[in-house]
């Protein structure tokens, strides 16, 4: 069993007409339902709000085979992320985060203790940042890390940060609590603006995860891990909006290590494991970005992961 932890929200998509459409998202969702639909045991940690929105985040993460024990509910608005969406696909947000559901996860709705089966914790995204979440999961990641694997993703939001160095200290400690850091070039490019992504993915290696993967967009996807880097391309696909792709992302890395048993603390991968990940993933973020909205594919769409990585290797990459 993987525990997502983080909030959920409603993405105001803009459409061709002007008009906005509503499509359930936020980071920890997506990943939450990614991994259900990756067929990974999965359990979504946050606060839901009973409103016609919050129920309508609870049914899709149900629909998808999520439980949803570990979530609390309350009468908070769901929170909201506007969504605008250029030409190339990329998306950029405004939110509206003030009084709603998702920052109000507090350390009463964590459990005593998570259960024996729970072999990851993944957290992320705007539960780091606002309040009083961020405090709950700072919490969450000390407390189980080191007692099962820990998967950060930042995302990071430059334009909800009023005080970065508080946020940038917690955040360091969140990612020494890991093992996998996975993060995009932007994020990595906040993190450590002076470096190259592959410098600042050895700065962060010094934190202590076990293991640090950049997205690249259409680029791809680099590796990092004690002597090894690794870089894949992404396949080429028609984009519709990039919207959940790094979740997506982030998911089929759980579920490849899932499918391999190494979801482990003492995470470690060769050159080949790590390449066959990051194929994996890059394989489910890019059928995300044919779709539109935060759409995970399903197991089915990926085929064998050995199948995946003859091809890139027949490909001579």
């Amino acid at each position: 069993m993987i525990v997502v932890a983080g909030e959920a929200l409603m993405d105001m998509v803009a459409t061709r007409d002007g008009t906005q459409q509503p499509r359930p998202g936020g980071g920890p969702f997506n990943t939450a339902r990614a991994l259900a639909r990756l067929g990974v045991p999965t359990a979504f940690l946050g606060r839901l709000s009973t409103d016609a929105f919050g129920r309508q985040l609870a049914a899709a993460l149900v629909a998808d085979g999520a439980d949803l024990s570990l979530t609390s509910l309350g009468p908070e608005p769901t929170t909201l992320a506007i969504a605008e969406v250029d030409s190339r696909g990329y998306a950029a947000y405004r939110f509206v985060t003030a009084g709603t559901s998702a920052p109000n996860l507090t350390p009463a709705g964590l459990p005593a203790s998570l259960a024996p089966d729970v072999n990851a914790l993944h957290v992320g995204t705007l539960g780091l940042l606002l309040e009083p979440i961020a405090a709950t999961l700072f919490h969450l990641v000390q407390r189980e890390g080191g007692r099962r694997l820990v998967m950060v993703d930042p995302n990071i939001r430059p334009a909800l940060l009023t005080n970065v160095p508080p946020y940038r200290d917690r955040l360091d400690a969140i990612m020494a609590h890991s093992t996998i850091v996975k993060g995009s070039e932007a994020d990595l490019a906040w993190l450590y603006p002076e470096l190259e992504v592959e410098a600042a993915a050895e700065r962060l290696l010094g934190l202590g995860p076990r293991l640090v993967i950049a997205t690249l967009g259409a680029q791809g996807a680099l590796g990092a891990s004690a002597g090894i880097r690794v870089r894949v391309p992404a396949p080429i696909v028609d984009v519709v909006d990039t919207i959940g792709a790094g979740d997506a992302f982030g998911a089929a890395v759980l579920a490849w290590l899932h499918e391999h048993g190494a979801l482990t603390t003492d995470l470690s991968l060769d050159a080949a494991h790590l390449r066959s990940v990051l194929d994996f993933a890059c394989l489910a973020a890019s059928l995300t970005c044919t779709r539109p909205g935060a759409d995970p594919p399903w197991r089915s769409e990926l085929g064998p992961m050995e199948a995946i990585a003859r091809t890139h290797d027949a490909a001579g990459d």
